[in-house]
């Protein structure tokens, strides 16, 4: 099957299973994993942060960053449709009592920082103090512009508000604009990185701050039951995905658009718009569900209107999706 539903499907190559295998472990939770010590150090080497935290998820890492920075009571600003408002289970409300204040998104994924400035609330005994604004990128496969993050950190820093990035596909980001990891997290305080989506790892986030942030997130990790003994097995493929998987994003932006610009000639399967990243979204026209049933028949799974394309998808298997999708279209 050619996977489109996301690239969480990634699985690890020989030579980061090569990796796995012969990492060098300890346990982690006494801070004697020096795999896990290598990665989180590489981690913020990279990010130019002063320190850096392997967690399971990025649901887990968002999570301590939340908690890291908001006491029970206070306020966090997200996306209307952010994944650490959306799709994480209500975790900061439910385990950390953090008041969600979710906002639209604009077409181009940004907040729209006037509605920042409108959300923000006082230190006023009638509300949730806002402590936190987070921001995503890739949001849906859209790029954050460095102009607009220049303004958000102004603005947020007016508000006296801390910084989070959910940057799940930061490193898409990355090379989308083909910018040093760093002049993108330079604008937070912290900022959550996957290792198991376009990076092709089996498992594993990162959490990368200050030094005293990301103290506070690794006892809450602890108290989430977070603590991992021999981790280096997991660490091995994150210093693996590092070092050999960022560049070669650019293959997956690539057949994003070929198959984009092979759809564009078609009539029944329209674009909503035209890809940025990894990802391709449908018009909301499409009927989906028979596209699907047509897809499987072709060994293909999507999953809805978001295509992601992934380090699991060859040029072959992209001919084979255009060659499908031409064949859908002469239905």
């Amino acid at each position: 099957m050619i996977d489109l539903r996301s690239d969480t499907v990634t699985r690890p190559g020989e030579a980061m299973l090569d990796a796995m295998r012969s990492a060098e472990t300890g346990d982690d939770v006494y801070g004697e994993d020096p795999t896990v010590n290598e990665l989180e150090s590489l981690a913020a080497s990279l990010t130019g942060k002063e320190a850096a935290l392997l967690t399971v998820s990025g649901t887990q890492s968002n999570l301590l960053a939340l908690m890291s920075h908001c006491q029970r009571g206070d306020e966090y600003i997200a996306g209307q449709t952010a994944h650490s408002y959306q799709f994480e289970a209500g975790g900061a409300a439910v385990l950390g009592g953090i008041q969600p204040c979710p906002i639209p998104f604009t077409d181009r994924g940004e907040l729209p920082l006037e509605a920042v400035r409108a959300a923000f609330k006082p230190d006023d005994f009638h509300f949730a103090i806002t402590r936190l604004v987070c921001l995503e990128n890739t949001q849906s496969g859209k790029v954050l512009s460095l102009d607009y993050l220049s303004d958000f950190y102004e603005v947020a820093n007016e508000l006296g508000l801390k910084k989070h990035l959910d940057g799940a596909r930061l490193f898409n980001a990355v090379v989308c604009q083909n910018v040093a990891v760093d002049a993108i997290c330079r604008y937070f305080d912290t900022v959550s990185i996957c290792l198991s989506k376009g990076l092709g790892c089996p498992v594993g986030s990162l959490l990368v701050g200050d030094a005293s942030t990301i103290a506070r997130a690794r006892r809450t990790r602890k108290m989430l039951g977070g603590g991992m003994r021999q981790a280096g097995i997991i660490a091995a493929a994150g210093i693996y995905a590092l070092n050999n998987n960022i560049n070669r994003l650019q293959q997956d932006h690539d057949n994003t658009q070929k198959v984009c610009d092979a759809i564009s000639r078609l009539n029944r399967i329209q674009l909503a718009e035209s890809p940025q990243s990894n990802m391709l979204m449908l018009d909301s026209s499409v009927d989906v569900g028979r596209l699907a049933g047509f897809l499987k028949s072709k060994n293909i799974l999507i999953s809805g209107r978001r295509w992601v394309f992934h380090m699991d998808i060859s040029a072959e298997d992209v001919d084979h999706i255009v060659d499908a999708c031409g064949d859908f279209d002469r239905l």
